[in-house]
């Protein structure tokens, strides 16, 4: 029997709120507009590499030690208030271009939650850019972990479950394969990957590689795209590891 989601659950950061613009519109606020060019991508491996840490503190504050590690590399301003500024900017980074359409689309048809590995503070900023569309959130200060921990999608579910929702009515939405479209397809959760980097040729930006992709049951390079099909009728929960992902 075909059975629709009821809820759709999002990764927030690099999903819906392109965080790669965000910190490069940062920096060149930062560094002024007579700054020689930056190279960005160079800039991006080299915060990725320092994402996964296992001292680094919660996100986005952790992009303050980083700061301050990659600016001499990168001839950004010194100092604790440029590295301040730098975390602070989370708080206002921009959408994807088709974030907010999609997820008021989607909001027709499911209930959307957040599941944000950002503190609330950061979060309350790009809920709002995004149109507050959520009927719930889970946050890094709820969880009191980090996603790809299987503990946080067990806090999500906890938080669903007064309202009547299962994991088998949850659907994942996810960019980043290391956070959460590996877990989620481990725990059982039909999942959605938004490919965002495939318009600037693949590869992992500022989001921690894997080793090897984990295949989703959907595979869009866009909202846009995930909202079309559920317009259409089309969005429906798949048993992990049946069949190739849809691909639209």
């Amino acid at each position: 029997m075909t059975r629709t989601p009821r809820v759709l659950t999002f990764d927030v950061v690099g999903t819906l709120i392109d965080f790669e613009r965000g910190m490069h519109d940062s920096l060149r606020a930062l560094r002024g507009p007579d700054a020689p060019p930056l190279d960005f991508e160079s800039f991006l491996t080299a915060y990725r590499g320092m994402r996964n840490r296992p001292d680094k503190r919660l996100f986005p504050e952790d992009l303050e030690p980083i700061y301050h590690e990659l600016a001499p590399r990168f001839s950004l301003p010194a100092g604790n208030e440029a590295a301040r500024r730098f975390v602070a900017a989370a708080h206002d980074w921009p959408a994807f271009a088709d974030s907010v359409e999609a997820l008021a689309r989607l909001s027709r048809h499911f209930r959307l939650v957040a599941m944000t590995n950002a503190r609330r503070w950061a979060f309350a900023g790009m809920e709002k850019t995004l149109g507050m569309p959520f009927f719930d959130t889970v946050t890094v200060d709820d969880a009191r972990c980090e996603k790809p921990d299987p503990a946080f999608f067990d806090r999500a579910l906890a938080k669903l479950a007064p309202a009547g929702f299962v994991k088998a009515d949850v659907l994942h939405v996810a960019q980043s394969q290391f956070h959460d479209i590996g877990v989620a397809r481990a725990l059982g959760y039909t999942v959605c990957w938004i490919e965002r980097r495939k318009a600037a040729g693949g590869g992992f930006g500022g989001t921690v590689a894997v080793e090897a992709l984990t295949a989703p049951d959907y595979h869009f390079h866009s909202m846009a795209e995930l909202a079309d099909l559920a317009d259409r009728g089309g969005l429906v929960m798949k048993t992990p590891g049946a069949g190739d992902p849809a691909m639209i």
